[in-house]
């Protein structure tokens, strides 16, 4: 229902309307376009707007279409911790995503050196991504710590592949910011394609997920799209 290539083309209000129907699809099938509007705190003018990007002519056929959706799922629908990653791997089994590797894989073939590079969990993130990609026979490198001495790196026709759910980590920034100063391809995957990190990027996948933040701050957000997508990388190369 909503095709991956139309999210890439969505701006902020239309993530957040995007992100409560996928948080709220059997409640959002019952309310009028006023209810709808109010519960996301835009003009009903911005939901039809909403509609017609996803080339529906109002906001009836797009709930016409909705239940449809509904109604073509498994009987048994995902428990509510899964429906955002149900309607992800319904996104991602699409051309429209197989186009958006081609950069990222062709990058990566071409480069002398990849390297992964996160913090926190994102550093694990890292590390599993350059392990991964040496088992396929594709030999790469993960940093979890972001200061490393980059002045110091002289690897030509390196592709960087950084990894931050929010795209917001200042120290990450930092060190993507020289290594494209060394000419580095920076490919990034990050959940929201308006954080900083993704605007930085030669090449960014954005999953788009509810932040869920968790036990004081912690970072709670599923990272099953980051392992699907380093994954479907490595398996194209």
């Amino acid at each position: 229902m909503f095709s991956y290539e139309e999210i890439q083309k969505y701006n902020e209000t239309d993530i957040y309307i995007y992100k409560y129907i996928v948080s709220n699809l059997d409640k959002i099938q019952y309310m009028t376009i006023r209810e709808f509007a109010k519960e996301v705190h835009v003009s009903t003018s911005t939901i039809l707007r909403f509609c017609n990007k996803n080339h529906y002519d109002g906001y009836s056929e797009f709930k016409d279409a909705l239940k449809r959706e509904i109604t073509s799922q498994s009987t048994y629908p995902p428990l509510e911790d899964l429906q955002e990653l149900s309607a992800f791997f319904t996104r991602v089994n699409s051309s429209a995503f197989e186009e958006k590797l081609l950069y990222a894989v062709d990058a990566v073939r071409r480069a002398e050196m990849t390297i992964f590079i996160g913090m926190g969990s994102s550093g694990a993130l890292a590390k599993y991504g350059a392990r991964y990609f040496s088992n396929m026979g594709h030999f790469s490198v993960g940093l979890e710590d972001a200061l490393y001495p980059i002045d110091s790196f002289r690897w030509k026709n390196t592709v960087v592949i950084a990894v931050s759910e929010s795209g917001e980590t200042a120290r990450l920034i930092e060190a993507v910011n020289q290594f494209r100063q060394k000419n580095c391809c920076v490919l990034s995957i990050t959940n929201s394609p308006l954080s900083t990190l993704a605007k930085l990027s030669d090449w960014n996948f954005s999953y788009n997920f509810n932040p869920k933040r968790i036990n004081g701050g912690y970072n709670g957000t599923s990272q099953v799209p980051v392992m699907l997508i380093i994954e479907a990388l490595a398996k194209r190369i």
